[in-house]
């Protein structure tokens, strides 16, 4: 169960049955080709097509303000979430955080490792639909020092749009409240540590000032024993 606060000061729960994660979701295909392409050289497999659509455990959408993972090569990743509620469709900013070794062997995997975080604010799409693009998609990561850098900085323009997944979903007949989609991502900074212990997630509406975020710990889980 998800509660989120939307602008009108109340609150909607959520209970999440069908959780997916969008991927190579970028506006610019030309893009996310070569995208594919780089990750290919590096071994991880590439989608049978684009933009991809992951099925993912519903648990793993969480508030949580922290993450456990099992090793140092799982990073999160700047998204938005769209959310089916009772009260509508929500917008709300959101990590896929992903095991980076295991998406060699299987984005799909990858992506059952860890938790998709969203944040505990949210707004009603129709309320910002007009206007959608506009909507900056940032994120921010701390290294063990305590220096902050921005990783990602980008827009809704660049990754396909809220009513594009809403009319897939429509099409495959899941538009229905407890399903939570998320976004997949833009592109990472170059010179920056991915591999952070804490993220920030935050989107920024440059038409209201307002802004969506979260942030979260990243902790190793011990070594197994046995």
């Amino acid at each position: 169960m998800l509660t989120f606060e939307l602008p009108d000061k109340t609150t909607v729960d959520v209970h999440v049955d069908r959780l997916l994660n969008a991927g190579y979701a970028g506006r610019n295909q030309e893009a996310v080709q070569h995208h594919i392409d780089e990750l290919a050289a590096l071994g991880v497999p590439g989608p049978s097509q684009v933009p991809a659509l992951y099925p993912v455990s519903p648990y793993l959408a969480q508030q949580a303000e922290i993450v456990t993972v099992q090793h140092g090569k799982s990073s999160g990743e700047a998204e938005w979430a769209l959310v089916v509620s009772d009260r509508g469709v929500l917008i709300t900013a959101a990590s896929d955080q992903t095991d980076r070794d295991l998406e060699v062997y299987g984005v799909a995997w990858s992506k059952n490792a860890a938790p998709n975080i969203l944040a505990k604010r949210a707004w009603v799409y129709e309320e910002i639909a007009d206007h959608i693009d506009e909507i900056r998609i940032e994120s921010f990561v701390t290294d063990a020092g305590g220096v902050e850098s921005q990783l990602q900085d980008g827009s809704f323009a660049d990754l396909l749009p809220p009513s594009y997944w809403l009319d897939e979903l429509k099409a495959k007949e899941v538009a229905q409240p407890g399903t939570v989609l998320i976004s997949g991502t833009i592109p990472m900074a170059e010179g920056v540590d991915q591999f952070a212990s804490l993220w920030r997630v935050r989107l920024f509406d440059p038409r209201t000032e307002d802004s969506i975020e979260m942030s979260y710990t990243v902790e190793k889980m011990p070594e197994p024993v046995g």
